[in-house]
């Protein structure tokens, strides 16, 4: 191993039952059980996923003799960390909040009993792109056709009260899912279980990963089951029978034993998902924290894992902090300059701004493709006060994103080859300025895309030209700005029709033969192939791709050049039938075999990697190989043959 890998477990310590927060940048992790120094629930913190270090626990026990308290989970709005878990003597388990003002704790519990149920565990909190937030948790079904646990779900009304009108969501169904053919406890019946509940959304679908079985049975694992709505009377759709396919995460005998209950949250560079899990030690003594990237194949999501083999350690943003820069030393991409007003930069903490008028400072970009992600509270305001980011070239605004906690609204403002334009947005009902919010920002040259505290913001927004620099805005307001990453680089879902080839180069066959939007690239065409490309050139980089074969196989009917330059093309990569089933066949070197198992005729997930002069190349977890790559800045390009292609993500990450 070596700084650029990390090695399953990514803790050593006893860690059941995992859940991760992501707040201003870093991570706090928290797990089951009564600590060392007598508290309950443990908490770590970590800057990167993998470096771990152990704080005091999270609160105090309850009065009243408990012995067991399970599965916490931690929800930050508006200021407030709420701490969802179970506690009773594990017959009699019921569902409470904490509440705290650090993610370090401590906690207090609220007094607020959510569930009903006699047995109720594993809570979870999922809030949807209108804010709309539900409790999905498990609690035992005596009646079912399968007895045992499952979950459910109903809808919060506050932090402390649920709508009281739980829903199932995930009952058993197949034997994997058995954790006691004769449970002693219940009675001697066949006891199955489902449990451990987190939702995903992708693509507007919605995925609710479970945990199924019994952890000391090669069945056990960790699969999901999916939902076009939400709010739906009739159970998700289970994806894992057991026996055609199989749980995400499963064991893998004599490497991990039991990975499950897991939680998932985006990695450092916040693009990359990552699914974290325990799984047990060899001996049995302990469940052991460890981490895996998560992501989508087409309708499938998929982990590449259990991983226990050196994996590529998380990506980070290429900038992260507010390293200070004077105007005479402004240089793309080393760190912020101050051109109006009275900032104060605490290098990777945060940056302030006092309450003056108008502030700027400035970051000189070394790409318009890019993403960004920046926590932002507001002490103190005048009645004009807002506070928020802005886009420019040079010294021509192109966006400004400003929240008015006044006028409880923000104010989006941007320019277009037609003019100026605006959009008035309410702030949600109490809106705390003084608490930290969080502001994204995709910027892939004249598109933008924002999200303030996970909440998607209506409509990509065309700017008049590809921005240069980007800058911290405060006017009449005392602002802090922190967990600053910005991460070059670029994703298209091509789930829009106007935008969906935005910055898209052709450069072999006829442009009106692509088809893009509803969530796909096709090339249209009979017998024509089709290859673009798409920069800007980067010189070392992760590319995925989601490709998928839609004809009947014969030829050359997608492909990849991962690493296209400038004055050659690089690597092209194409996938043919090969004497063992599937290989993706290099121009020059022998054939790059896939394992068995693929099916080219659903969405399969490449991933490439690129540093220096050499290509690793892999199908979701199964390494293929490494080939030789054009050092420098490269761009990338995919390949459509005549067969009948399809792609329903290109994504490429700076490392």
């Amino acid at each position: 191993m070596n700084n650029e890998t990390y090695l399953n477990p990514v803790y050593s310590g006893s860690f059941p039952d995992p859940f991760v927060l992501k707040y201003c940048g870093e991570y706090w992790a928290y797990c089951t059980g009564i600590q060392p120094d007598g508290r309950c629930f443990g908490i770590l913190h970590s800057a990167d996923l993998v470096n771990w270090e152990q704080l005091a626990g999270a609160m105090e026990p309850l009065p009243g003799g408990h012995t067991m308290y399970w599965a916490p989970e931690v929800f930050y709005y508006n200021g407030i960390f709420y701490l969802y878990y179970s506690v009773g003597n594990e017959t009699l388990m019921q569902v409470r909040v904490a509440v705290a003002s650090d993610p370090a704790g401590p906690f207090t519990d609220s007094g607020h009993t959510l569930t009903t149920e006699t047995f109720a565990i594993d809570a979870h909190v999922f809030q949807d792109d209108d804010g709309a937030t539900y409790l999905f948790y498990a609690t035992d079904f005596l009646e079912h056709t399968h007895i045992g646990t499952g979950t459910v779900m109903d809808r919060l009304l506050d932090p402390f009260t649920l709508e009281g009108r739980p829903r199932p969501v995930t009952r058993a169904r197949y034997d994997w899912q058995v954790y006691d053919p004769a449970r002693k406890e219940k009675g001697g019946v066949r006891w199955h279980t489902i449990e451990g509940p987190f939702v995903l959304k992708h693509k507007n679908r919605y995925y609710q990963m479970f945990s199924g079985g019994n952890w000391q049975n090669l069945s056990y694992g960790t699969s999901y089951a999916v939902s076009e709505t939400i709010e739906r009377e009739d159970e998700w759709v289970q994806v894992a029978d057991g026996q055609k396919v199989f749980p995400v995460l499963r064991t893998i005998p004599g490497k991990v034993i039991g990975p499950g209950h897991n939680s998932a949250v985006s990695g450092p560079d916040n693009r990359q998902m990552y699914c974290v899990y325990h799984r047990w030690a060899e001996d049995g003594s302990a469940r052991l924290m460890a981490i895996d990237p998560l992501d989508w194949a087409g309708e499938r999501l998929i982990v590449l894992g259990p991983s226990y083999t050196p994996q590529f350690t998380p990506t980070l943003p290429s900038v992260t902090g507010f390293n200070r820069l004077e105007e005479t030393v402004r240089k793309p991409g080393q760190g912020w300059t101050p051109l109006k007003g009275d900032w104060l930069f605490a290098s990777q903490t945060a940056a302030r701004q006092g309450l003056t008028g108008p502030a700027e400072a400035a970051f000189l970009l070394v790409t318009g493709y890019f993403l960004v992600e920046i926590s932002l509270t507001c002490q103190n305001f005048q009645p004009d006060g807002a506070y928020g980011l802005g886009l420019n070239r040079a010294e021509s605004s192109l966006l400004s994103f400003m929240i008015e906690p006044e006028a409880g609204r923000v104010r989006l403002a941007w320019t277009n080859e037609t003019g100026s334009q605006e959009q008035i947005l309410p702030l949600p009902a109490g809106f705390n300025p003084a608490a930290y919010h969080l502001l994204r920002l995709e910027v892939q040259g004249q598109q933008a895309v924002l999200w303030l505290d996970h909440i998607p913001v209506p409509g990509r927004v065309h700017l008049a030209a590809a921005p240069d620099n980007l800058r911290l805005l405060c006017h009449s307001a005392a602002a802090t700005f922190a967990g600053f990453g910005l991460t070059p680089g670029w994703e298209d879902l091509f789930t829009g029709d106007t935008a969906a080839l935005q910055g898209w180069q052709l450069e072999a066959g006829q442009v009106e033969n692509l088809r893009a939007g509803q969530g796909h690239l096709e090339n249209t065409a009979g017998s024509e192939p089709v290859i673009i490309t798409k920069g800007p050139p980067l010189e070392n980089y992760e590319l995925t791709v989601n490709a998928l074969l839609k004809g009947p196989g014969q030829g050359e009917s997608y492909g990849f050049y991962p690493a296209w330059g400038e004055k050659e093309r690089g690597p092209g990569l194409v996938l043919r039938q090969h004497a063992a089933g599937w290989a993706l066949q290099p121009d020059q070197d022998p054939p790059l075999v896939i394992p068995a198992g693929f099916d080219p005729q659903i969405f399969q997930q490449f991933r490439f990697r690129k540093q220096g002069n050499r290509l690793t190349i892999a199908w979701e977890d199964h390494f293929l190989g490494e080939i030789k790559a054009p050092a420098g800045q490269t761009r990338i390009g995919v390949f459509l043959g005549p067969g009948g292609a399809a792609f329903d993500r290109v994504r490429v990450t700076a490392v």
